[in-house]
């Protein structure tokens, strides 16, 4: 059970020790001060953070503070803006120390981390941990600072108009929630060095870096990933679907790619992440619309100009169709990410990722083994079927004839699969 006033001196002490030390800033806070004093306007925590009665209350939940810190004679309420402050620092540092608990609460908050090994206190490790708390970027409030500050600009309203962008806290599924093939584990974890090194990658002149095709039937999983990834790296995912900014409302083609690109390196680091790209191929094909040939001359020019090392924006695009795509357009791609069908083991691996938190008695290997040909995302409709179906009969156990009624019943509803993937694969 949480001792509220434990919680509250540590409030109290992060939010002096920050304003004390100028080398503390927005990242050393942990998330959910930070996310609670976010300041739009500053796009971070500015100093000082002055903590007041009704902050204490509203973040953690309780009607009145005053009755609650009458006990602690280091901490003062001011009557004029309501305020509250420690009186003596040391005085409320030596109180935390000493109370159970506290330790967990310094070790995963890296300004009093900070302050408490400056005091040569047993166990504090700021850098150890800074390593527990993610940076601002991951933030909703990060994002929509940025957004805000966007729109005010010239033209800033139409470049926000032609894409998608999601923090990394709002990706519900992680990069450890995948079932990858050991082809893709390699590639995530070159994509994650990548990112990790620019700088070095910057030093030795490595530019054609981080511009990756990721190729595979619907459902494969690859815009789901996409967006692990910036989970992952705890960088912005920017999505973009080329048929929307080639609608002929949203004004001349050639401008949007130029906006969506110059937006990609306003937010960097950050993924730009391009579906549909095979719209190039069919736009490149047609004797059409001269208009968007030109506009997709613009775009793979636009590919060729971006660069990981130099933007910081990391560039995957996604087809379904890769025998579409000509030699002009794989070019632009330093690899290529395959994203097959999964394979029996796979399936049961995705089922039980899938059925993990449902209870009842049920086989995933025999599932599996019946679900040749299905993507993910099929077998995420056919778990969707058997708890829906189960819930009209009042129940919320599964059964094995649950799972492979709804398996027959997406069978008969299913389009079939073309062979199309396995050849490129």
């Amino acid at each position: 059970m949480s001792d509220i006033n434990l919680d509250i001196i540590e409030l109290l002490l992060t939010a002096q020790v920050y304003n004390k030390y100028p080398e503390l800033d927005v990242n050393d806070l942990p998330k959910n001060i930070r996310k609670f004093y976010w300041s739009r306007e500053h796009r971070s925590v500015p100093k000082p953070i002055r903590v007041k009665t009704a902050d204490i209350e509203r973040f953690f939940g309780i009607d009145s503070v005053n009755g609650k810190l009458k006990s602690l004679p280091f901490v003062a309420i001011d009557e004029v803006d309501f305020s509250v402050k420690i009186t003596a620092l040391e005085v409320g540092a030596d109180w935390f120390q000493k109370r159970e608990g506290s330790m967990d609460k310094i070790e995963h908050n890296p300004v009093l981390a900070y302050y408490y090994e400056k005091k040569q206190a047993t166990g504090a490790d700021y850098k150890s941990a800074k390593s527990k708390v993610r940076p601002k970027e991951v933030d909703r409030e990060w994002i929509e600072s940025l957004i805000e500050e966007i729109s005010k600009e010239e033209a800033g309203e139409d470049m926000l108009k032609l894409v998608q962008i999601s923090a990394p806290e709002d990706v519900r599924q992680t990069l450890r929630e995948f079932i990858l093939t050991t082809e893709q584990q390699e590639d995530v974890r070159k994509i994650v060095k990548a990112i990790q090194y620019r700088d070095y990658l910057k030093r030795i002149g490595l530019y054609d870096v981080g511009k990756i095709l990721m190729v595979g039937p619907p459902g494969t999983g690859k815009t789901s990933l996409a967006k692990a990834m910036s989970e992952h790296l705890a960088i912005p995912f920017v999505e973009v679907k080329l048929s929307m900014i080639t609608d002929q409302y949203l004004g001349e083609t050639a401008k949007n790619i130029d906006r969506v690109f110059a937006l990609a390196k306003r937010l960097n680091p950050c993924i730009l992440f391009i579906d549909e790209f095979d719209f190039v191929a069919k736009t490149r094909s047609s004797d059409e619309h001269a208009a968007l040939k030109r506009a997709v001359n613009t775009l793979l020019k636009a590919i060729d100009d971006i660069s990981l090392t130099n933007d910081g924006v990391l560039l995957l695009a996604a087809t379904n169709h890769p025998k579409m795509l000509d030699s002009a357009a794989w070019r632009r791609f330093d690899d290529i990410m395959k994203f097959p069908l999964p394979d029996t083991d796979m399936r049961k691996k995705i089922l039980d990722i899938v059925t993990k938190e449902i209870t009842g008695d049920f086989d995933t290997a025999e599932v599996a083994s019946l679900t040749h040909g299905y993507s993910g995302s099929d077998l995420r409709m056919v778990i969707r079927e058997c708890v829906l179906s189960a819930l009209v009969k009042e129940r919320m156990e599964l059964t094995q004839r649950d799972m492979l009624s709804a398996v027959a019943s997406f069978d008969e509803r299913a389009v079939l699969k073309t062979n199309e993937y396995d050849a490129t694969m």
